[in-house]
């Protein structure tokens, strides 16, 4: 096990979650030195600590056994699809308190969720800032596979740290109007969301601090790295194909 795992599993622990799981992590820190800890779960699924909260996004019971997670203070679902809208995730991390955020197929499949539509701003848990932006296809032919104005991408704010989870999209010219973003997550597998070139061309239009690929199945997604070379675009390559 290496270090940054061990710290993360007697970090839970010491605040009274308990998990089983190894996933490999990183930690940020707010403008007030608070830590935020990413969580690299697979795929679209991310956990995120922030103030002794847990923010699940997008959690799918195939890339991890949720059982051995905390449960959510907070979870949000991008869009409807079964590899990011999973029901028996949701009712396993799910306690009385739990918030739930959804595009609006995702509460029609669910039954439950507060609906979040692009351009809307909430804060919750009394320090966390969610704006939800546009997330969708652009290539033609491939339009239908994300619907603009259906799902959803998020800007999650803690004490000034602003993370982008950008949902399933391509290179959208909404991506121009991101500001001050330090983390970014963006999806590399076209047919479905980008190819290398267009998750660059996105990552260019808005200068994450730091890029993370994620939902990059095959894709040979260090090509992301080179073509960002020279920018000031940290690109770390993590578990989640």
């Amino acid at each position: 096990m290496n270090l940054k795992r061990l710290l993360f599993i007697l970090g839970v622990i010491s605040s009274g979650i308990v998990s089983a799981a190894t996933f490999d992590t990183d930690t940020f820190l707010t403008q007030k030195k608070e830590n935020v800890i990413l969580t690299f779960i697979g795929h679209g699924s991310l956990m995120l600590s922030y103030n002794n909260q847990i923010i699940q996004i997008d959690p799918v019971t195939r890339y991890a056994d949720y059982s051995t997670l905390p449960k959510a203070d907070a979870i949000l679902i991008t869009h409807e699809h079964g590899d990011h809208l999973d029901a028996k995730a949701i009712e396993t991390l799910t306690k009385k308190e739990t918030l739930l955020f959804v595009n609006e197929a995702s509460g029609k499949k669910l039954g439950k969720g507060s609906v979040m539509k692009n351009g809307e701003k909430k804060t919750i848990l009394d320090r966390i800032t969610i704006e939800t932006v546009a997330a969708y296809n652009i290539t033609p032919g491939r339009e239908n596979l994300h619907p603009r104005f259906n799902g959803n991408g998020y800007v999650l704010t803690m004490d000034g740290l602003r993370i982008y989870i950008a949902g399933d999209t391509e290179d959208i010219p909404e991506m121009k109007e991101l500001k001050n973003i330090d983390v970014a997550f963006l999806p590399v597998n076209q047919p479905y969301t980008m190819t290398v070139s267009q998750a660059a061309n996105a990552a260019k239009m808005f200068s994450p601090k730091v890029l993370y690929p994620y939902h990059y199945a095959n894709t040979a997604i260090e090509e992301l790295k080179t073509i960002l070379k020279g920018t000031s675009i940290d690109v770390r390559i993590r578990k989640m194909e």
